[in-house]
């Protein structure tokens, strides 16, 4: 098995989503992934995760991320497309994930690697099951697939040599899926807004945030309200590491998914940082006691 551990504030839930992320790719790119969070040392706290073959998972991930292109899906007859941001719509025929969108910008992300191998980031259009998580609301429709593609354009050439520290990884970053507090802002809070100044972009985590929307693939954060989610992680208490379903139930859980499982909740509130019922951000994570 070929291992990795990465530095982790669980205190952003966009890094914690991102671990996930991790381990969802890692399991489509290399097979048998598994991972759990180590907060033995509180002033380092880190996500350790394993794949099948002797490759580090995390290095694997982040090949697949730097060589990856993105298009959009949508149904055989849509009238959906994202052409218009220079990003290929493919209608496939087999089963849609949800139904056919009001816009282009909820068509699923397609990501491929130069060797044929895909991830698709959907989660944005999962609204009649769960909670979308969907915290981006694009000026003019701006796609999610053109956000995803924006985030891999900041960061290609220069993340492979970063497995040690990940979610370090910066730039300037004008739009984003606002899963990392470290790049968002309330006006009204910070005292004036960016966006009226041409000259100030923020700088943001590309990485966290694509991770993160691969994380959220088959796990969601508990909705309290449009301005209030609860997230759990699971601990590792030796060297044995949890399947990717453990993980993607601890995200969700209330209480550790099983008896002895070391296990942390959060909480974070989030703010309106535009028109109400728009963009969301985070603007605080606290720690939750069981």
């Amino acid at each position: 098995m070929g291992v990795a551990a990465v530095p982790v504030d669980l205190t952003n839930p966009g890094q914690v989503f991102a671990c996930l992320g991790f381990v969802e790719a890692a399991d489509v790119l290399l097979g048998r992934a598994a991972g759990g969070f180590d907060w033995k040392e509180p002033d380092c706290v880190r996500f350790g995760f394993a794949a099948a073959g002797d490759e580090d998972p995390a290095v694997r991930v982040l090949r697949f991320l730097d060589e990856a292109t993105v298009t959009s899906l949508a149904p055989p007859n849509s009238r959906n497309g994202t052409e218009k941001w220079n990003i290929d719509t493919i209608r496939d025929s087999t089963a849609f994930p949800f139904p056919d969108p009001e816009s282009p910008a909820k068509l699923p992300a397609r990501l491929e690697d130069n060797a044929g191998h895909v991830l698709v980031i959907d989660h944005w259009g999962d609204a009649t099951r769960r909670d979308n998580v969907k915290f981006w609301a694009g000026a003019g429709g701006y796609p999610g697939a053109a956000l995803a593609r924006d985030a891999l354009d900041l960061v290609r050439g220069r993340i492979v040599n970063r497995a040690g520290d990940p979610f370090a990884v910066d730039a300037l970053q004008s739009g984003s899926f606002r899963f990392d507090w470290r790049r968002d802002y309330v006006p009204l809070d910070a005292g004036f807004s960016p966006n009226v100044h041409g000259d100030v972009v923020m700088r943001g985590y590309p990485i966290v945030e694509l991770l993160a929307a691969i994380g959220l693939a088959h796990a969601r954060p508990v909705r309290h309200n449009k301005l209030s989610y609860s997230f759990g992680v699971a601990g590792v208490s030796g060297t044995d590491l949890y399947d990717p379903i453990l993980l993607r139930a601890a995200l969700g859980a209330r209480q550790p998914p099983f008896p002895g499982m070391p296990f942390r909740r959060f909480r974070m509130q989030l703010d309106w940082p535009g028109q109400e019922n728009q963009a969301r951000c985070i603007t605080s994570v606290i720690e939750e006691r069981l």
